[in-house]
Protein backbone atom coordinates (compact mmCIF):
# COMPACT_ATOMS: atom_id res chain seq x y z
CA UNK A 1 0.00 0.00 0.00
CA UNK A 2 1.56 3.55 -1.21
CA UNK A 3 1.94 5.73 1.55
CA UNK A 4 0.18 9.49 0.68
CA UNK A 5 2.12 12.71 -0.11
CA UNK A 6 2.58 14.68 3.26
CA UNK A 7 -0.03 17.83 3.78
CA UNK A 8 1.89 20.30 2.79
CA UNK A 9 1.75 23.99 4.26
CA UNK A 10 2.75 27.41 2.92
CA UNK A 11 4.60 30.53 5.33
CA UNK A 12 1.88 33.11 6.02
CA UNK A 13 -0.79 34.54 7.87
CA UNK A 14 -3.83 32.53 5.25
CA UNK A 15 -1.73 29.58 4.26
CA UNK A 16 -3.87 27.10 4.04
CA UNK A 17 -2.95 23.28 4.73
CA UNK A 18 -3.21 21.13 0.88
CA UNK A 19 -1.49 17.93 -0.54
CA UNK A 20 -1.30 17.15 -4.05
CA UNK A 21 -1.53 13.45 -5.44
CA UNK A 22 -0.76 12.20 -8.84
CA UNK A 23 1.66 15.11 -9.76
CA UNK A 24 2.45 15.72 -12.66
CA UNK A 25 0.11 13.82 -15.14
CA UNK A 26 -2.96 14.23 -13.32
CA UNK A 27 -3.11 16.12 -10.48
CA UNK A 28 -5.08 16.24 -7.81
CA UNK A 29 -5.37 18.83 -5.02
CA UNK A 30 -6.63 18.36 -1.34
CA UNK A 31 -7.28 21.06 0.51
CA UNK A 32 -8.11 21.26 4.63
CA UNK A 33 -10.67 23.65 5.28
CA UNK A 34 -10.33 25.54 8.88
CA UNK A 35 -13.97 26.23 10.59
CA UNK A 36 -15.97 28.93 9.34
CA UNK A 37 -13.80 29.64 6.32
CA UNK A 38 -14.58 29.20 2.66
CA UNK A 39 -12.74 28.35 -0.39
CA UNK A 40 -13.61 29.29 -3.58
CA UNK A 41 -13.52 26.37 -6.44
CA UNK A 42 -14.31 26.68 -10.14
CA UNK A 43 -17.19 24.93 -11.00
CA UNK A 44 -17.39 21.28 -12.13
CA UNK A 45 -13.61 20.88 -10.40
CA UNK A 46 -15.19 19.34 -6.65
CA UNK A 47 -14.41 15.44 -6.86
CA UNK A 48 -14.99 14.81 -2.85
CA UNK A 49 -15.58 16.59 0.65
CA UNK A 50 -16.63 15.92 3.98
CA UNK A 51 -20.34 16.69 4.98
CA UNK A 52 -19.72 19.52 6.94
CA UNK A 53 -19.32 21.78 4.17
CA UNK A 54 -21.49 23.05 2.70
CA UNK A 55 -21.81 24.76 -1.15
CA UNK A 56 -23.10 28.09 -2.79
CA UNK A 57 -23.40 29.15 -6.19
CA UNK A 58 -22.35 32.54 -7.26
CA UNK A 59 -21.96 34.52 -10.51
CA UNK A 60 -18.09 35.71 -11.33
CA UNK A 61 -17.18 37.76 -14.26
CA UNK A 62 -20.53 38.81 -15.95
CA UNK A 63 -20.62 38.93 -19.63
CA UNK A 64 -16.55 39.21 -19.73
CA UNK A 65 -16.40 36.13 -18.29
CA UNK A 66 -19.19 34.66 -21.17
CA UNK A 67 -16.99 35.93 -23.71
CA UNK A 68 -14.23 33.89 -22.74
CA UNK A 69 -16.22 30.86 -23.14
CA UNK A 70 -15.39 29.78 -19.62
CA UNK A 71 -17.86 28.70 -16.59
CA UNK A 72 -19.81 32.04 -15.52
CA UNK A 73 -20.28 30.44 -11.91
CA UNK A 74 -17.54 30.20 -9.10
CA UNK A 75 -18.65 28.28 -5.92
CA UNK A 76 -17.75 28.78 -2.79
CA UNK A 77 -17.25 25.73 -0.02
CA UNK A 78 -17.77 26.74 3.34
CA UNK A 79 -17.02 24.21 6.52
CA UNK A 80 -19.52 24.62 9.09
CA UNK A 81 -19.59 23.30 12.52
CA UNK A 82 -15.76 22.36 12.40
CA UNK A 83 -13.01 21.90 9.43
CA UNK A 84 -13.60 20.06 6.69
CA UNK A 85 -11.71 18.48 3.74
CA UNK A 86 -12.45 18.77 -0.48
CA UNK A 87 -10.76 17.12 -2.99
CA UNK A 88 -10.47 19.30 -6.38
CA UNK A 89 -9.77 17.74 -9.68
CA UNK A 90 -9.46 20.20 -12.43
CA UNK A 91 -10.61 19.31 -15.90
CA UNK A 92 -7.80 19.23 -17.84
CA UNK A 93 -5.01 16.45 -17.50
CA UNK A 94 -1.97 18.06 -16.38
CA UNK A 95 0.10 19.56 -13.65
CA UNK A 96 -1.38 22.25 -10.59
CA UNK A 97 0.54 24.30 -8.22
CA UNK A 98 0.19 26.84 -5.54
CA UNK A 99 0.92 30.23 -5.13
CA UNK A 100 -0.02 32.62 -1.72
CA UNK A 101 -0.43 36.19 -2.56
CA UNK A 102 0.79 39.04 -0.56
CA UNK A 103 -0.75 42.00 -2.10
CA UNK A 104 0.77 40.74 -5.36
CA UNK A 105 -0.72 40.04 -9.03
CA UNK A 106 -0.72 37.09 -10.93
CA UNK A 107 -2.63 36.71 -14.71
CA UNK A 108 -3.81 33.64 -16.06
CA UNK A 109 -4.86 31.93 -18.98
CA UNK A 110 -8.81 31.60 -18.81
CA UNK A 111 -8.79 27.71 -18.45
CA UNK A 112 -5.91 28.02 -15.88
CA UNK A 113 -7.47 28.91 -12.52
CA UNK A 114 -8.88 25.83 -10.16
CA UNK A 115 -9.46 27.48 -6.81
CA UNK A 116 -8.52 29.85 -4.11
CA UNK A 117 -9.20 31.53 -0.60
CA UNK A 118 -11.52 34.64 -0.32
CA UNK A 119 -8.70 36.76 0.38
CA UNK A 120 -7.70 36.84 -3.39
CA UNK A 121 -9.82 38.78 -5.69
CA UNK A 122 -10.54 37.69 -9.49
CA UNK A 123 -11.48 39.60 -12.15
CA UNK A 124 -11.14 39.58 -15.96
CA UNK A 125 -8.83 41.67 -17.74
CA UNK A 126 -8.89 43.54 -21.67
CA UNK A 127 -6.09 42.26 -23.20
CA UNK A 128 -6.98 44.57 -26.24
CA UNK A 129 -8.34 43.39 -29.73
CA UNK A 130 -4.53 43.29 -30.89
CA UNK A 131 -3.04 41.35 -28.39
CA UNK A 132 -6.61 39.01 -27.72
CA UNK A 133 -6.88 38.56 -31.23
CA UNK A 134 -3.47 36.96 -31.56
CA UNK A 135 -2.73 35.33 -28.41
CA UNK A 136 -5.23 31.97 -29.17
CA UNK A 137 -6.30 32.30 -25.86
CA UNK A 138 -8.90 34.47 -26.07
CA UNK A 139 -9.52 38.70 -25.27
CA UNK A 140 -9.18 38.02 -21.55
CA UNK A 141 -7.21 37.05 -18.76
CA UNK A 142 -7.93 36.29 -15.48
CA UNK A 143 -6.21 38.55 -13.07
CA UNK A 144 -5.65 37.38 -9.29
CA UNK A 145 -4.96 39.98 -6.71
CA UNK A 146 -4.79 40.09 -2.63
CA UNK A 147 -3.19 38.16 -0.22
CA UNK A 148 -4.35 34.56 -0.11
CA UNK A 149 -3.98 31.14 -1.25
CA UNK A 150 -4.02 30.26 -5.35
CA UNK A 151 -4.10 27.47 -6.97
CA UNK A 152 -3.80 26.73 -10.94
CA UNK A 153 -3.51 24.11 -13.22
CA UNK A 154 -2.21 23.03 -16.66
CA UNK A 155 -2.56 21.19 -19.48
CA UNK A 156 0.56 18.63 -19.35
CA UNK A 157 3.44 19.23 -16.87
CA UNK A 158 4.29 22.86 -15.70
CA UNK A 159 7.89 24.46 -15.60
CA UNK A 160 8.26 28.00 -13.63
CA UNK A 161 10.89 30.11 -15.60
CA UNK A 162 12.09 33.09 -13.28
CA UNK A 163 12.92 35.85 -16.08
CA UNK A 164 15.09 38.58 -15.54
CA UNK A 165 15.24 41.17 -19.10
CA UNK A 166 13.21 39.56 -21.54
CA UNK A 167 12.11 35.99 -22.73
CA UNK A 168 9.70 34.40 -25.36
CA UNK A 169 7.02 32.08 -24.85
CA UNK A 170 4.76 30.46 -27.66
CA UNK A 171 1.60 31.61 -26.74
CA UNK A 172 -0.19 28.33 -26.07
CA UNK A 173 2.35 27.32 -23.54
CA UNK A 174 1.06 30.24 -21.50
CA UNK A 175 -0.02 29.07 -18.15
CA UNK A 176 0.43 32.69 -15.65
CA UNK A 177 2.93 35.66 -15.10
CA UNK A 178 3.11 37.92 -12.59
CA UNK A 179 2.25 41.58 -12.99
CA UNK A 180 5.82 42.44 -12.52
CA UNK A 181 6.14 41.49 -16.48
CA UNK A 182 5.12 43.24 -19.18
CA UNK A 183 4.41 41.71 -22.54
CA UNK A 184 3.56 42.29 -26.31
CA UNK A 185 2.67 39.55 -29.02
CA UNK A 186 4.87 38.53 -32.21
CA UNK A 187 6.40 36.34 -34.53
CA UNK A 188 9.12 34.23 -34.54
CA UNK A 189 9.66 34.80 -37.84
CA UNK A 190 8.17 36.36 -40.97
CA UNK A 191 4.51 36.32 -42.44
CA UNK A 192 5.60 32.64 -44.17
CA UNK A 193 6.94 31.31 -41.03
CA UNK A 194 4.19 31.71 -39.18
CA UNK A 195 1.66 29.79 -41.41
CA UNK A 196 3.82 27.29 -43.04
CA UNK A 197 6.29 26.95 -39.99
CA UNK A 198 4.43 25.13 -37.73
CA UNK A 199 5.58 28.04 -34.85
CA UNK A 200 2.77 30.00 -34.00
CA UNK A 201 2.64 33.95 -32.48
CA UNK A 202 4.78 34.32 -29.22
CA UNK A 203 4.83 36.45 -26.00
CA UNK A 204 7.76 38.91 -25.98
CA UNK A 205 8.00 39.22 -21.84
CA UNK A 206 10.32 42.20 -20.17
CA UNK A 207 11.13 42.74 -16.68
CA UNK A 208 11.57 40.77 -13.99
CA UNK A 209 9.37 38.03 -12.41
CA UNK A 210 8.00 34.48 -12.98
CA UNK A 211 6.28 32.80 -15.83
CA UNK A 212 4.65 29.54 -15.43
CA UNK A 213 4.46 27.49 -18.78
CA UNK A 214 3.03 23.83 -19.94
CA UNK A 215 4.58 21.23 -21.39
CA UNK A 216 1.47 20.54 -24.19
CA UNK A 217 -0.58 22.75 -25.87
CA UNK A 218 -3.85 21.48 -27.01
CA UNK A 219 -3.81 22.67 -31.01
CA UNK A 220 -1.04 20.30 -31.15
CA UNK A 221 -2.35 17.34 -29.84
CA UNK A 222 -5.40 18.00 -31.80
CA UNK A 223 -3.42 17.77 -35.11
CA UNK A 224 -1.30 14.46 -34.09
CA UNK A 225 -5.16 13.02 -33.45
CA UNK A 226 -6.63 14.33 -35.98
CA UNK A 227 -5.21 11.21 -38.66
CA UNK A 228 -6.80 8.57 -36.44
CA UNK A 229 -10.14 9.97 -36.05
CA UNK A 230 -13.16 7.66 -37.38
CA UNK A 231 -14.05 8.37 -41.19
CA UNK A 232 -17.33 7.53 -43.02
CA UNK A 233 -16.44 5.32 -45.86
CA UNK A 234 -18.51 6.42 -49.10
CA UNK A 235 -20.66 3.63 -50.43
Amino acid sequence: MTEEPPIQKDPGPTGLDYRFDCKPDFSFLTVQIPAGETLKVEASAMATMDTNIKMKTKMKGGFRRLLTKESLFINEFTAENGPGEIGIAPGSPGDMDHVQLQGSTIFLQNSAYVCSTLGVNLETKWQGLTKGFFSGEGLFLIKCSGTGDLWFSTYGAMIPIDVDGEYVVDNHYIVAFEETLDYTIGRVGGYKSLFFSGEGLTCHFRGYGRVWIQTRQVPAFSSWVYPFRPSKKND
